[in-house]
């Protein structure tokens, strides 16, 4: 439906525009072209776990770099289109500078600081997963395990921690 170049330039074009708009500097060494990933994820939940990849983690966990020998680096990854894990060997030099393409440029911030990702903002979260009718399930929180009175068993209230010595 777009060429993904078009749609790179011209959303460069409106996003450092609207930044110039709202006062904000915009950082030196930005690019001049960007990378635009164009394709069709879906709506929902879908959309909501591509979007989350990048959101939440780092680009490579520690587990997945599978070895390191004679400068070069081998690593896994799943195949975004098929699923499967998949092995890649690169000299440590090329595989530094992919992940430094997933390095944001100085005076940028991760998108999940800000807007409705931000951690004070549930209200708006809550509305969002109402309008796209998707709920994102809560992670109830663990109980703390109770002290239990080694007499009668009975639990004990914590009441404060009196140091050695004192008393």
């Amino acid at each position: 439906m777009f060429n993904q170049k078009a749609l790179a330039k011209v959303f460069r074009a409106r996003f450092l525009n609207g930044l110039t708009q709202e006062g904000c500097p915009i950082p030196k060494g930005v690019r001049p072209e960007w990378v635009v990933n164009c394709t069709r994820v879906g709506s929902g939940i879908s959309a909501l776990k591509y979007l989350s990849k990048y959101l939440y983690r780092g680009v490579i966990s520690e587990r997945n770099i599978i070895a390191n020998r004679n400068g070069r680096i081998t690593f896994r990854y799943v195949e975004s289109e098929t699923g499967k894990i998949r092995h890649r060997t690169l000299k440590g030099e090329d595989f530094l500078r992919l992940i430094l393409r997933h390095v944001l440029p100085r005076g940028f911030r991760r998108t999940r600081d800000y807007g409705f990702l931000h951690s004070n903002a549930k209200k708006i979260l809550n509305l969002i997963q109402l309008i796209l009718h998707v709920k994102i399930m809560d992670i109830a929180p663990r109980s703390k395990p109770a002290f239990k009175c080694p007499h009668c068993a009975a639990q004990m209230i914590f009441i404060g921690v009196q140091p050695a010595g004192a008393g």
